[in-house]
């Protein structure tokens, strides 16, 4: 069987992020895709209008069968939504339910690109502290890598979140200019490991984010080593959005939605 990733995620209703966008990134890595639903959202393109989330118990139940019952060879996390559901996968890594050594790709979801809160931000900044020293890599946006470490500097930033444990931080300009290529440094041990280069392309994307993050999952699952999984992510993340799909022409303030099928 293909290396399993298995993802902690929620409902986006509009494919164009959450637990879809996981199956399908992953999926188009080679790797098979499991998915904890940790949440159903009421969004779409532009905006997040409301979720509830799945109690822990629940979410804990989700992952224990796919555990116990396919070889899962990465974990990704994206929204997780309360803190209950972060204490809960915390735990899976401090029991060893989950194997030591897997690898983890920690998506820390606070706002969602499209706009709106997926969550209470500084109640889930507070409780990631736990998690973050588990995950081989964690891939904020600017906004979330400001919000956990409270400093402004993105480099800064990155070696703070490595000198709490994090043994990665994906560091990601999109966020910070309107204009010029995005700028990708990987972060080892509070040292840039790789620099990358992201053409900037016209319009914002729904689920980059978190396309980018579970693609780097699945070639870990499969066995790249950390900065090769990046180099291919990236590769990889630029020809979905150049054929990226644009919502109904009436809807000016819809995002385009990547096509991971390319």
């Amino acid at each position: 069987m293909r290396p399993t990733v298995l993802c902690f995620s929620g409902l986006d209703p509009s494919g164009g992020a959450g637990l879809q966008a996981d199956i399908e990134s992953i999926g188009a890595s080679g790797a098979h895709a499991t998915v904890a639903c940790t949440a159903i959202t009421v969004q779409n393109s532009q905006a997040v209008l409301g979720f509830e989330p799945v109690s822990s118990t629940l979410l804990k139940a989700q992952a224990q069968v796919v555990l116990d019952d396919l070889p899962v060879k990465a974990i990704k996390s994206g929204m997780l939504g309360t803190v209950d559901n972060i204490a809960m996968l915390t735990d899976l890594f401090v029991s060893n339910i989950i194997d030591a050594g897997t690898p983890f790709v920690l998506d820390p979801v606070l706002v969602a690109n499209s706009g709106g809160h997926l969550g209470d931000k500084d109640t889930l900044v507070k409780a990631f502290a736990q998690l973050l020293p588990h995950a081989t890599l964690i891939t904020p946006n600017t906004h979330e890598l400001r919000a956990l470490t409270g400093f402004d500097d993105l480099h800064d930033c990155a070696k703070a979140l490595n000198g709490t444990g994090v043994k990665a931080v994906l560091v990601k300009t999109s966020h910070d200019f309107e204009s010029g290529n995005i700028e990708q440094f990987l972060y080892i041990n509070e040292k840039i490991a790789h620099t990358s280069i992201i053409e900037r392309l016209d319009g914002e994307f729904h689920g980059s984010g978190c396309s980018l993050a579970s693609y780097i999952a699945g070639r870990l699952a499969i066995g790249d080593d950390l900065i090769g999984a990046v180099k291919n992510a990236d590769t990889w993340i630029i020809n979905t959005l150049k054929n990226a799909d644009r919502p109904h022409p009436d809807n000016p303030k819809a995002q385009l939605i990547p096509n991971r099928f390319i």
